[in-house]
Protein backbone atom coordinates (compact mmCIF):
# COMPACT_ATOMS: atom_id res chain seq x y z
CA UNK A 1 0.00 0.00 0.00
CA UNK A 2 1.16 3.16 -0.19
CA UNK A 3 2.86 4.98 2.53
CA UNK A 4 2.76 8.36 2.61
CA UNK A 5 -0.83 10.23 1.83
CA UNK A 6 1.17 13.50 2.46
CA UNK A 7 2.08 12.88 -1.60
CA UNK A 8 -0.90 10.86 -2.33
CA UNK A 9 -4.42 11.33 -3.16
CA UNK A 10 -7.20 9.33 -1.45
CA UNK A 11 -8.52 7.81 -5.04
CA UNK A 12 -5.12 6.66 -5.21
CA UNK A 13 -4.50 5.16 -1.79
CA UNK A 14 -8.03 3.18 -2.51
CA UNK A 15 -7.34 2.50 -5.76
CA UNK A 16 -3.73 0.43 -4.57
CA UNK A 17 -6.02 -0.90 -1.30
CA UNK A 18 -8.93 -2.34 -4.00
CA UNK A 19 -6.30 -4.68 -5.55
CA UNK A 20 -5.83 -7.30 -2.46
CA UNK A 21 -9.79 -6.51 -1.21
CA UNK A 22 -11.17 -9.85 0.02
CA UNK A 23 -13.90 -10.89 -2.07
CA UNK A 24 -17.63 -11.50 -0.76
CA UNK A 25 -16.81 -15.44 -0.76
CA UNK A 26 -13.83 -14.62 1.09
CA UNK A 27 -15.25 -12.19 3.54
CA UNK A 28 -18.22 -15.10 4.04
CA UNK A 29 -15.49 -17.22 5.41
CA UNK A 30 -13.99 -14.82 7.45
CA UNK A 31 -16.78 -13.57 8.92
CA UNK A 32 -17.99 -16.95 9.61
CA UNK A 33 -21.05 -16.63 7.45
CA UNK A 34 -23.40 -19.73 5.04
CA UNK A 35 -23.45 -19.05 1.49
CA UNK A 36 -26.63 -18.12 1.62
CA UNK A 37 -26.24 -15.35 4.19
CA UNK A 38 -24.31 -13.39 1.61
CA UNK A 39 -25.35 -11.80 -1.40
CA UNK A 40 -22.82 -11.06 -3.73
CA UNK A 41 -23.21 -7.06 -5.65
CA UNK A 42 -19.68 -6.71 -7.52
CA UNK A 43 -16.62 -6.01 -5.13
CA UNK A 44 -18.95 -5.67 -2.21
CA UNK A 45 -21.60 -7.78 -0.97
CA UNK A 46 -25.40 -7.44 1.11
CA UNK A 47 -25.50 -9.82 4.29
CA UNK A 48 -29.08 -10.84 4.60
CA UNK A 49 -29.78 -9.81 8.56
CA UNK A 50 -32.73 -12.25 8.41
CA UNK A 51 -30.72 -15.28 8.39
CA UNK A 52 -27.80 -13.83 10.01
CA UNK A 53 -29.40 -12.49 12.99
CA UNK A 54 -32.19 -15.78 13.58
CA UNK A 55 -28.90 -18.02 13.73
CA UNK A 56 -26.47 -15.07 15.81
CA UNK A 57 -29.42 -14.39 18.25
CA UNK A 58 -27.96 -15.98 20.99
CA UNK A 59 -24.62 -15.11 20.96
CA UNK A 60 -23.71 -12.24 23.43
CA UNK A 61 -23.16 -8.76 21.84
CA UNK A 62 -19.77 -7.25 21.21
CA UNK A 63 -18.64 -3.74 22.81
CA UNK A 64 -20.55 -0.92 20.91
CA UNK A 65 -19.25 2.28 20.68
CA UNK A 66 -20.83 5.56 19.28
CA UNK A 67 -18.40 8.13 17.34
CA UNK A 68 -19.34 11.87 17.66
CA UNK A 69 -17.65 15.08 17.67
CA UNK A 70 -17.58 18.53 18.30
CA UNK A 71 -19.52 21.74 16.63
CA UNK A 72 -17.88 21.27 13.09
CA UNK A 73 -16.55 23.88 10.37
CA UNK A 74 -18.29 23.34 7.68
CA UNK A 75 -15.40 21.46 5.79
CA UNK A 76 -15.95 18.98 8.33
CA UNK A 77 -13.51 17.73 11.55
CA UNK A 78 -12.87 13.84 10.28
CA UNK A 79 -15.71 11.81 12.10
CA UNK A 80 -15.71 9.10 9.61
CA UNK A 81 -12.05 9.21 9.36
CA UNK A 82 -11.74 8.91 13.11
CA UNK A 83 -14.60 6.09 12.90
CA UNK A 84 -12.46 3.49 10.28
CA UNK A 85 -8.63 4.44 12.11
CA UNK A 86 -10.43 3.45 15.27
CA UNK A 87 -11.90 0.03 13.39
CA UNK A 88 -8.24 -0.06 12.21
CA UNK A 89 -6.37 0.76 15.52
CA UNK A 90 -8.23 -2.35 17.40
CA UNK A 91 -7.85 -4.49 14.96
CA UNK A 92 -3.86 -3.68 15.09
CA UNK A 93 -4.50 -4.79 19.05
CA UNK A 94 -5.72 -7.83 18.32
CA UNK A 95 -9.24 -7.43 18.10
CA UNK A 96 -12.24 -9.04 16.45
CA UNK A 97 -13.36 -4.86 14.91
CA UNK A 98 -15.82 -3.78 12.60
CA UNK A 99 -18.42 -0.72 12.35
CA UNK A 100 -21.30 0.64 10.51
CA UNK A 101 -21.93 3.94 9.08
CA UNK A 102 -24.04 5.37 6.95
CA UNK A 103 -24.02 6.26 3.09
CA UNK A 104 -22.96 9.27 1.50
CA UNK A 105 -25.69 10.94 -0.03
CA UNK A 106 -25.31 12.19 -4.11
CA UNK A 107 -26.05 15.73 -3.09
CA UNK A 108 -22.81 16.80 -0.58
CA UNK A 109 -20.82 14.38 -2.99
CA UNK A 110 -21.25 16.24 -6.16
CA UNK A 111 -21.52 20.15 -4.22
CA UNK A 112 -18.75 21.04 -1.79
CA UNK A 113 -18.25 18.15 0.99
CA UNK A 114 -17.47 15.29 -0.91
CA UNK A 115 -18.02 11.89 -0.30
CA UNK A 116 -17.97 10.76 3.29
CA UNK A 117 -15.21 7.81 2.64
CA UNK A 118 -12.92 8.69 5.41
CA UNK A 119 -9.34 10.08 4.10
CA UNK A 120 -5.78 9.40 3.95
CA UNK A 121 -4.84 5.95 5.16
CA UNK A 122 -8.23 5.39 7.07
CA UNK A 123 -10.27 5.17 4.23
CA UNK A 124 -13.19 2.75 3.06
CA UNK A 125 -13.38 0.86 -0.18
CA UNK A 126 -14.40 0.31 -2.89
CA UNK A 127 -14.33 4.30 -2.65
CA UNK A 128 -15.99 4.68 -6.06
CA UNK A 129 -18.91 2.15 -5.74
CA UNK A 130 -19.55 3.89 -2.33
CA UNK A 131 -19.37 7.47 -3.05
CA UNK A 132 -21.73 6.79 -5.87
CA UNK A 133 -24.53 4.80 -5.11
CA UNK A 134 -23.08 1.80 -4.08
CA UNK A 135 -25.95 -1.33 -3.78
CA UNK A 136 -28.75 0.86 -4.80
CA UNK A 137 -30.45 1.77 -1.41
CA UNK A 138 -30.54 5.75 -2.28
CA UNK A 139 -32.17 5.30 -5.37
CA UNK A 140 -34.83 2.70 -3.70
CA UNK A 141 -35.69 5.27 -1.10
CA UNK A 142 -35.68 7.57 -3.48
CA UNK A 143 -38.25 5.38 -5.64
CA UNK A 144 -40.25 4.08 -3.16
CA UNK A 145 -40.75 7.89 -1.73
CA UNK A 146 -41.83 9.19 -5.22
CA UNK A 147 -43.94 6.10 -5.91
CA UNK A 148 -45.96 7.54 -2.88
CA UNK A 149 -46.21 11.11 -4.28
CA UNK A 150 -47.54 9.28 -7.64
CA UNK A 151 -50.41 7.21 -6.38
CA UNK A 152 -51.56 10.86 -4.32
CA UNK A 153 -51.38 12.95 -7.56
CA UNK A 154 -53.09 10.29 -9.29
CA UNK A 155 -55.76 9.81 -7.02
CA UNK A 156 -56.27 13.43 -6.79
CA UNK A 157 -56.46 13.62 -10.69
CA UNK A 158 -59.07 10.78 -10.62
CA UNK A 159 -60.84 11.76 -7.89
CA UNK A 160 -61.37 15.59 -9.98
CA UNK A 161 -62.10 13.53 -13.15
CA UNK A 162 -64.41 10.66 -11.70
CA UNK A 163 -67.93 10.11 -10.11
CA UNK A 164 -68.35 8.27 -7.34
CA UNK A 165 -69.86 5.54 -9.44
CA UNK A 166 -67.05 5.88 -11.86
CA UNK A 167 -64.26 5.51 -9.10
CA UNK A 168 -66.72 1.95 -7.47
CA UNK A 169 -66.14 0.39 -10.97
CA UNK A 170 -62.49 1.17 -10.87
CA UNK A 171 -62.57 -0.53 -7.68
CA UNK A 172 -61.52 2.79 -5.90
CA UNK A 173 -63.44 5.00 -2.66
CA UNK A 174 -63.29 8.80 -2.69
CA UNK A 175 -60.80 9.79 0.04
CA UNK A 176 -61.35 13.83 -0.59
CA UNK A 177 -57.62 14.56 -0.21
CA UNK A 178 -57.52 18.22 0.31
CA UNK A 179 -55.01 19.62 -2.15
CA UNK A 180 -53.70 22.46 -0.16
CA UNK A 181 -52.87 19.88 3.06
CA UNK A 182 -50.14 17.61 1.25
CA UNK A 183 -47.27 16.94 3.59
CA UNK A 184 -45.05 15.21 1.14
CA UNK A 185 -43.13 16.54 -1.12
CA UNK A 186 -41.01 14.86 -4.32
CA UNK A 187 -37.54 13.39 -3.54
CA UNK A 188 -33.87 13.80 -4.74
CA UNK A 189 -30.70 12.80 -4.33
CA UNK A 190 -29.28 15.79 -5.28
CA UNK A 191 -29.13 19.87 -4.21
CA UNK A 192 -31.46 21.47 -6.20
CA UNK A 193 -32.31 24.94 -4.64
CA UNK A 194 -34.74 25.61 -7.89
CA UNK A 195 -36.86 22.78 -6.77
CA UNK A 196 -37.56 23.45 -3.49
CA UNK A 197 -40.56 25.69 -4.05
CA UNK A 198 -42.56 24.27 -7.22
CA UNK A 199 -46.34 24.07 -9.25
CA UNK A 200 -47.64 20.77 -10.61
CA UNK A 201 -50.66 20.10 -12.47
CA UNK A 202 -50.16 22.78 -15.30
CA UNK A 203 -51.19 22.43 -18.90
CA UNK A 204 -54.66 21.51 -18.61
CA UNK A 205 -56.79 18.54 -17.23
CA UNK A 206 -54.55 15.69 -18.30
CA UNK A 207 -51.87 16.62 -16.59
CA UNK A 208 -53.18 16.36 -13.00
CA UNK A 209 -54.34 19.00 -10.54
CA UNK A 210 -52.54 22.44 -10.37
CA UNK A 211 -50.82 22.58 -6.83
CA UNK A 212 -48.13 23.59 -5.11
CA UNK A 213 -44.92 21.41 -4.29
CA UNK A 214 -41.79 21.08 -3.95
CA UNK A 215 -38.76 18.76 -3.34
CA UNK A 216 -36.71 17.31 -0.71
CA UNK A 217 -33.20 15.77 -0.62
CA UNK A 218 -33.58 12.34 -0.17
CA UNK A 219 -31.80 11.66 2.96
CA UNK A 220 -34.59 13.92 4.50
CA UNK A 221 -37.31 11.59 3.55
CA UNK A 222 -39.69 9.77 5.86
CA UNK A 223 -38.71 6.46 4.44
CA UNK A 224 -34.76 7.03 5.62
CA UNK A 225 -35.85 7.70 8.62
CA UNK A 226 -38.05 4.08 8.87
CA UNK A 227 -35.31 2.08 6.95
CA UNK A 228 -32.77 3.11 9.66
CA UNK A 229 -34.99 2.15 12.22
CA UNK A 230 -36.87 -0.98 11.11
CA UNK A 231 -36.20 -4.14 12.86
CA UNK A 232 -37.48 -6.20 9.95
CA UNK A 233 -39.53 -6.69 6.72
CA UNK A 234 -42.88 -6.64 8.79
CA UNK A 235 -41.31 -3.63 10.92
CA UNK A 236 -40.62 -1.74 7.47
CA UNK A 237 -44.13 -3.09 5.87
CA UNK A 238 -46.36 -1.77 8.73
CA UNK A 239 -44.19 2.19 9.23
CA UNK A 240 -44.56 2.26 5.20
CA UNK A 241 -48.24 1.81 5.02
CA UNK A 242 -48.40 4.47 8.50
CA UNK A 243 -46.99 6.89 6.51
CA UNK A 244 -49.40 10.66 6.27
CA UNK A 245 -49.04 11.92 2.63
CA UNK A 246 -51.73 14.34 3.37
CA UNK A 247 -55.07 15.22 4.96
CA UNK A 248 -58.94 14.79 3.52
CA UNK A 249 -60.96 17.91 3.89
CA UNK A 250 -62.26 16.95 7.70
CA UNK A 251 -59.01 16.87 8.15
CA UNK A 252 -58.18 13.23 8.77
CA UNK A 253 -54.78 11.56 7.62
CA UNK A 254 -54.51 10.11 4.31
CA UNK A 255 -51.70 7.36 4.34
CA UNK A 256 -49.98 5.13 1.99
CA UNK A 257 -52.21 2.11 3.27
CA UNK A 258 -54.75 4.38 2.38
CA UNK A 259 -53.43 5.11 -0.87
CA UNK A 260 -52.77 1.20 -1.40
CA UNK A 261 -49.23 2.35 -2.42
CA UNK A 262 -47.39 0.60 1.20
CA UNK A 263 -47.24 -3.13 -0.45
CA UNK A 264 -45.13 -1.60 -3.68
CA UNK A 265 -43.02 0.87 -1.91
CA UNK A 266 -41.76 -2.13 0.53
CA UNK A 267 -40.68 -4.69 -2.55
CA UNK A 268 -39.01 -1.27 -4.00
CA UNK A 269 -37.08 -1.44 -0.35
CA UNK A 270 -37.31 -5.28 -0.31
CA UNK A 271 -32.91 -5.91 -1.27
CA UNK A 272 -32.17 -1.83 0.63
CA UNK A 273 -33.14 -3.57 4.36
CA UNK A 274 -29.68 -5.31 4.38
CA UNK A 275 -26.63 -3.46 5.20
CA UNK A 276 -23.62 -3.24 2.38
CA UNK A 277 -20.43 -5.20 3.60
CA UNK A 278 -17.48 -2.78 2.86
CA UNK A 279 -13.78 -1.99 4.45
CA UNK A 280 -11.13 0.00 5.52
CA UNK A 281 -7.67 -0.04 3.66
CA UNK A 282 -6.63 -2.08 5.79
CA UNK A 283 -9.27 -5.08 5.01
CA UNK A 284 -11.29 -4.34 8.51
CA UNK A 285 -15.17 -4.81 7.67
CA UNK A 286 -17.23 -1.96 7.61
CA UNK A 287 -21.29 -2.19 7.15
CA UNK A 288 -23.12 0.26 5.21
CA UNK A 289 -26.53 1.41 5.62
CA UNK A 290 -28.98 4.23 5.50
CA UNK A 291 -27.57 7.91 5.19
CA UNK A 292 -30.29 9.99 6.67
CA UNK A 293 -28.75 13.10 7.48
CA UNK A 294 -28.18 14.89 11.24
CA UNK A 295 -29.26 18.21 11.18
CA UNK A 296 -32.51 17.65 9.07
CA UNK A 297 -33.00 13.77 9.82
CA UNK A 298 -32.08 10.96 12.41
CA UNK A 299 -28.24 11.14 11.43
CA UNK A 300 -27.56 7.48 12.27
CA UNK A 301 -26.91 4.69 10.60
CA UNK A 302 -29.32 2.02 10.54
CA UNK A 303 -30.53 -0.11 13.89
CA UNK A 304 -29.99 -3.58 11.79
CA UNK A 305 -27.07 -2.18 10.83
CA UNK A 306 -25.85 -2.10 14.54
CA UNK A 307 -27.52 -5.58 15.67
CA UNK A 308 -25.74 -7.80 12.88
CA UNK A 309 -22.18 -5.97 13.69
CA UNK A 310 -22.89 -6.72 17.34
CA UNK A 311 -23.15 -10.33 16.60
CA UNK A 312 -20.50 -9.79 14.24
CA UNK A 313 -17.56 -8.22 15.99
CA UNK A 314 -16.09 -7.86 19.50
CA UNK A 315 -15.83 -4.43 18.99
CA UNK A 316 -18.67 -2.48 16.82
CA UNK A 317 -17.93 1.05 16.29
CA UNK A 318 -21.03 3.53 14.76
CA UNK A 319 -21.31 6.59 14.13
CA UNK A 320 -23.72 9.55 14.31
CA UNK A 321 -24.28 12.84 12.18
CA UNK A 322 -22.32 16.55 13.29
CA UNK A 323 -21.71 16.92 16.97
CA UNK A 324 -22.58 15.50 20.45
CA UNK A 325 -25.89 18.48 20.40
CA UNK A 326 -27.08 16.59 17.10
CA UNK A 327 -26.47 13.65 16.41
CA UNK A 328 -25.44 12.08 19.29
CA UNK A 329 -28.00 13.77 21.41
CA UNK A 330 -30.60 11.52 18.61
CA UNK A 331 -28.34 8.44 18.95
CA UNK A 332 -28.96 8.63 23.11
CA UNK A 333 -32.35 9.22 23.14
CA UNK A 334 -33.79 8.21 19.88
CA UNK A 335 -32.16 5.37 18.52
CA UNK A 336 -30.87 3.96 21.75
CA UNK A 337 -34.36 3.66 22.78
CA UNK A 338 -36.02 2.09 19.75
CA UNK A 339 -33.26 -0.55 19.40
CA UNK A 340 -32.50 -0.96 23.31
CA UNK A 341 -28.84 -1.12 22.67
CA UNK A 342 -26.22 0.74 25.03
CA UNK A 343 -23.16 1.87 23.94
CA UNK A 344 -20.23 1.54 26.57
CA UNK A 345 -18.07 4.74 25.27
CA UNK A 346 -18.97 7.95 23.30
CA UNK A 347 -15.76 9.22 20.67
CA UNK A 348 -15.69 13.16 20.58
CA UNK A 349 -13.53 14.37 17.65
CA UNK A 350 -12.09 17.29 17.81
CA UNK A 351 -9.35 19.01 15.78
CA UNK A 352 -7.33 22.11 16.41
CA UNK A 353 -8.76 23.80 13.57
CA UNK A 354 -12.30 23.64 14.60
CA UNK A 355 -11.14 24.60 18.12
CA UNK A 356 -9.61 28.02 16.67
CA UNK A 357 -12.90 28.61 14.71
CA UNK A 358 -14.50 28.74 17.84
CA UNK A 359 -12.31 30.67 19.66
CA UNK A 360 -12.85 33.40 16.97
CA UNK A 361 -10.86 32.53 14.14
CA UNK A 362 -11.91 33.66 10.31
CA UNK A 363 -14.92 31.83 8.78
CA UNK A 364 -14.11 28.88 7.05
CA UNK A 365 -15.73 28.28 4.13
CA UNK A 366 -15.54 25.02 1.63
CA UNK A 367 -14.03 25.69 -1.53
CA UNK A 368 -12.23 28.85 -0.22
CA UNK A 369 -8.02 29.01 0.58
CA UNK A 370 -8.23 28.04 4.78
CA UNK A 371 -6.90 31.15 6.45
CA UNK A 372 -3.36 31.57 7.67
CA UNK A 373 -4.50 31.35 11.47
CA UNK A 374 -5.72 28.07 10.66
CA UNK A 375 -2.23 26.36 9.54
CA UNK A 376 -0.08 28.40 12.44
CA UNK A 377 -0.04 27.89 15.78
CA UNK A 378 -2.24 30.31 17.74
CA UNK A 379 -2.61 28.78 21.63
CA UNK A 380 -5.48 31.72 22.30
CA UNK A 381 -7.47 30.72 20.20
CA UNK A 382 -7.65 26.90 20.69
CA UNK A 383 -7.89 27.83 24.35
CA UNK A 384 -10.76 30.37 23.77
CA UNK A 385 -12.48 27.80 21.60
CA UNK A 386 -11.88 24.92 24.22
CA UNK A 387 -15.25 25.90 25.72
CA UNK A 388 -17.20 24.06 22.82
CA UNK A 389 -15.17 20.62 23.37
CA UNK A 390 -15.82 20.82 27.08
CA UNK A 391 -19.35 21.70 26.29
CA UNK A 392 -20.00 18.70 24.43
CA UNK A 393 -18.29 16.54 26.54
CA UNK A 394 -20.71 17.59 29.00
CA UNK A 395 -23.32 16.68 26.45
CA UNK A 396 -21.58 12.71 26.40
CA UNK A 397 -21.25 12.43 30.66
CA UNK A 398 -25.46 13.68 31.09
CA UNK A 399 -25.44 10.21 29.40
CA UNK A 400 -23.95 8.38 30.99
CA UNK A 401 -21.39 6.84 28.62
CA UNK A 402 -17.99 7.27 28.79
CA UNK A 403 -16.29 9.43 26.84
CA UNK A 404 -12.91 9.51 24.65
CA UNK A 405 -11.82 12.71 23.36
CA UNK A 406 -9.79 12.09 20.36
CA UNK A 407 -8.15 15.24 18.59
CA UNK A 408 -7.45 14.27 14.88
CA UNK A 409 -4.36 15.86 14.14
CA UNK A 410 -3.45 17.73 11.03
CA UNK A 411 -0.13 18.48 9.49
CA UNK A 412 -0.13 22.20 10.62
CA UNK A 413 -1.07 21.60 14.33
CA UNK A 414 1.53 22.30 16.69
CA UNK A 415 2.62 20.32 19.63
CA UNK A 416 1.79 23.14 22.18
CA UNK A 417 -1.60 23.01 20.88
CA UNK A 418 -1.65 19.38 21.21
CA UNK A 419 -0.42 19.88 24.64
CA UNK A 420 -2.96 22.70 25.36
CA UNK A 421 -5.90 20.80 24.60
CA UNK A 422 -4.76 17.69 26.84
CA UNK A 423 -4.55 19.98 29.48
CA UNK A 424 -7.99 21.18 29.60
CA UNK A 425 -9.71 17.25 28.71
CA UNK A 426 -7.74 15.44 31.56
CA UNK A 427 -6.97 17.82 33.67
CA UNK A 428 -10.39 20.25 33.39
CA UNK A 429 -13.09 17.78 32.13
CA UNK A 430 -11.57 14.44 33.85
CA UNK A 431 -12.01 12.29 30.74
CA UNK A 432 -9.43 10.06 28.40
CA UNK A 433 -7.39 12.28 25.65
CA UNK A 434 -5.89 10.47 22.12
CA UNK A 435 -3.98 12.03 19.79
CA UNK A 436 -5.74 10.72 16.27
CA UNK A 437 -2.84 10.30 13.66
CA UNK A 438 -5.05 7.64 12.03
CA UNK A 439 -4.96 9.73 8.46
CA UNK A 440 -1.44 9.49 8.09
CA UNK A 441 -0.41 6.12 9.48
CA UNK A 442 -3.94 4.24 9.23
CA UNK A 443 -4.21 1.49 12.62
CA UNK A 444 -0.99 2.65 13.82
CA UNK A 445 -1.90 6.13 14.35
CA UNK A 446 -5.01 4.91 16.10
CA UNK A 447 -2.96 3.39 18.21
CA UNK A 448 -3.62 5.65 21.43
CA UNK A 449 -6.77 5.63 20.49
CA UNK A 450 -7.75 2.08 20.22
CA UNK A 451 -5.66 1.64 24.04
CA UNK A 452 -7.91 4.87 25.54
CA UNK A 453 -11.17 3.18 23.99
CA UNK A 454 -10.40 -0.35 25.24
CA UNK A 455 -9.81 0.97 28.62
CA UNK A 456 -12.72 3.16 28.55
CA UNK A 457 -14.90 -0.06 27.33
CA UNK A 458 -14.00 -1.64 31.16
CA UNK A 459 -15.68 1.78 33.12
CA UNK A 460 -19.33 0.45 34.60
CA UNK A 461 -21.81 1.40 32.56
CA UNK A 462 -24.72 4.25 34.01
CA UNK A 463 -26.12 4.86 30.90
CA UNK A 464 -29.66 6.95 31.44
CA UNK A 465 -32.04 9.14 28.44
CA UNK A 466 -32.48 13.12 29.35
CA UNK A 467 -36.11 12.42 29.47
CA UNK A 468 -39.00 9.76 30.40
CA UNK A 469 -40.22 8.01 27.22
CA UNK A 470 -43.63 9.45 27.99
CA UNK A 471 -42.60 12.70 28.85
CA UNK A 472 -44.52 15.80 27.14
CA UNK A 473 -43.15 16.82 23.72
CA UNK A 474 -42.78 20.41 25.25
CA UNK A 475 -40.94 19.32 28.07
CA UNK A 476 -38.62 17.06 25.76
CA UNK A 477 -37.54 19.98 23.60
CA UNK A 478 -37.34 22.20 26.69
CA UNK A 479 -34.86 19.67 28.66
CA UNK A 480 -32.55 19.33 25.03
CA UNK A 481 -33.19 22.78 24.44
CA UNK A 482 -31.41 24.02 28.12
CA UNK A 483 -29.26 21.10 28.96
CA UNK A 484 -27.26 19.90 25.59
CA UNK A 485 -27.77 23.10 23.77
CA UNK A 486 -27.16 25.64 26.40
CA UNK A 487 -30.31 28.10 25.59
CA UNK A 488 -32.37 29.68 28.29
CA UNK A 489 -35.55 28.42 27.09
CA UNK A 490 -37.88 27.44 24.08
CA UNK A 491 -39.85 29.78 21.91
CA UNK A 492 -43.10 27.86 19.95
CA UNK A 493 -44.33 30.23 17.17
CA UNK A 494 -48.25 30.36 17.04
CA UNK A 495 -48.03 27.91 13.83
CA UNK A 496 -45.48 25.10 15.84
CA UNK A 497 -48.51 25.00 18.62
CA UNK A 498 -51.76 25.02 16.78
CA UNK A 499 -49.86 21.62 14.86
CA UNK A 500 -49.09 20.06 17.93
CA UNK A 501 -52.45 20.97 19.26
CA UNK A 502 -54.17 19.76 16.31
CA UNK A 503 -52.26 16.87 16.07
CA UNK A 504 -52.88 15.49 19.38
CA UNK A 505 -56.66 14.62 18.44
CA UNK A 506 -55.17 12.19 16.10
CA UNK A 507 -52.44 10.57 17.73
CA UNK A 508 -51.24 10.03 21.22
CA UNK A 509 -47.83 12.66 20.79
CA UNK A 510 -46.38 10.65 23.71
CA UNK A 511 -45.71 7.88 21.26
CA UNK A 512 -43.54 9.54 19.18
CA UNK A 513 -39.93 10.32 18.96
CA UNK A 514 -38.43 14.00 19.22
CA UNK A 515 -36.09 14.27 16.31
CA UNK A 516 -35.11 18.03 16.24
CA UNK A 517 -34.53 20.10 13.32
CA UNK A 518 -31.59 22.34 13.55
CA UNK A 519 -28.39 23.96 12.38
CA UNK A 520 -24.88 21.59 12.94
CA UNK A 521 -23.04 24.56 12.41
CA UNK A 522 -23.31 26.18 16.06
CA UNK A 523 -24.78 24.85 19.44
CA UNK A 524 -27.79 27.06 18.90
CA UNK A 525 -30.03 27.41 16.01
CA UNK A 526 -27.93 30.01 14.45
CA UNK A 527 -24.82 28.85 12.28
CA UNK A 528 -23.24 32.05 13.22
CA UNK A 529 -23.01 31.68 16.46
CA UNK A 530 -19.67 29.79 17.63
CA UNK A 531 -18.43 28.71 20.56
CA UNK A 532 -20.82 28.39 23.53
CA UNK A 533 -23.59 30.73 22.91
CA UNK A 534 -25.23 32.45 26.07
CA UNK A 535 -27.96 34.18 26.70
CA UNK A 536 -30.17 33.10 23.83
CA UNK A 537 -33.95 30.91 23.57
CA UNK A 538 -34.28 28.45 20.90
CA UNK A 539 -37.21 29.11 18.31
CA UNK A 540 -39.09 26.30 17.20
CA UNK A 541 -41.18 27.59 14.19
CA UNK A 542 -42.74 24.48 13.06
CA UNK A 543 -43.26 20.80 13.58
CA UNK A 544 -42.82 17.82 10.89
CA UNK A 545 -44.98 15.16 11.55
CA UNK A 546 -43.84 11.49 10.65
CA UNK A 547 -46.25 8.67 11.52
CA UNK A 548 -44.86 5.89 9.92
CA UNK A 549 -41.53 6.67 11.15
CA UNK A 550 -43.11 8.03 14.65
CA UNK A 551 -41.13 11.16 14.88
CA UNK A 552 -41.88 14.35 15.74
CA UNK A 553 -39.48 16.65 14.07
CA UNK A 554 -39.56 20.73 15.89
CA UNK A 555 -37.69 22.93 13.62
CA UNK A 556 -35.58 25.51 14.74
CA UNK A 557 -34.22 28.50 12.71
CA UNK A 558 -34.20 28.79 9.05
CA UNK A 559 -33.43 24.99 7.99
CA UNK A 560 -34.11 23.71 4.20
CA UNK A 561 -34.80 20.28 3.51
CA UNK A 562 -33.23 20.70 -0.20
CA UNK A 563 -29.16 21.94 0.08
CA UNK A 564 -28.49 23.93 -2.75
CA UNK A 565 -25.40 23.57 -4.95
CA UNK A 566 -22.89 26.18 -4.40
CA UNK A 567 -21.30 27.98 -7.69
CA UNK A 568 -18.05 25.67 -7.32
CA UNK A 569 -19.38 22.14 -6.68
CA UNK A 570 -17.38 18.94 -7.05
CA UNK A 571 -18.94 17.82 -9.99
CA UNK A 572 -16.73 19.76 -11.94
CA UNK A 573 -13.85 17.97 -11.19
CA UNK A 574 -14.97 14.73 -11.23
CA UNK A 575 -14.63 12.26 -14.42
CA UNK A 576 -13.69 8.78 -15.13
CA UNK A 577 -10.76 7.34 -17.63
CA UNK A 578 -12.13 6.48 -20.39
CA UNK A 579 -9.44 3.30 -20.61
CA UNK A 580 -9.60 2.20 -17.06
CA UNK A 581 -13.45 2.98 -15.97
CA UNK A 582 -10.99 4.11 -12.22
CA UNK A 583 -13.30 7.60 -11.25
CA UNK A 584 -10.99 10.79 -10.35
CA UNK A 585 -11.89 13.96 -8.79
CA UNK A 586 -13.69 12.65 -6.08
CA UNK A 587 -13.36 14.55 -3.15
Amino acid sequence: MPADPLKLRDWEIAEEAEKHMPTPEEWAARLGLRKDEIIPYGRVAKLDHRKILARLGARPNGKYIVVTAITPTPLGEGKTTTTLGLIQGLAKRGKNAGGCIRQPSAGPTFNVKGTAAGGGKALLIPRAEFSLGLTGDMDAVTNAHNLAMVALTARLHHEATYSDADLERRGLRRLDIDPRRVEMRWALDLCAQALRHIVIGLGGKGNGIPMESGFQITPSSEIMAILAIAKDLRDLRERLGRITVAYDRRGRPVTCEDLEVAGAMAALLRHALHPTLCCTVEYQPVLVHTGPFANIALGQSSILGDLLGLKLFEYHVTESGFGADIGFEKFWNVKCRLSGLRPQVAVIVCTVRALKMHGGGPRVAPGRPLPEVYERENLELVEKGLANLLHHIGIVKRSGVSPVVCLNRFPTDSEAEIRLVRRAVEGEAGVRFAVGEHWLKGGEGALELADAVLEACQDPSDFRFLYEADAPVQERVERIAREVYGADGVEWSPEAKEKLEGLADIVRLEEFATVMVKTHLSLSHDPNWKGVPKGWVLPVRDVLVFTGARFLCPVAGDIALMPGTSSDPAFRRIDVDVETGQVRGLI
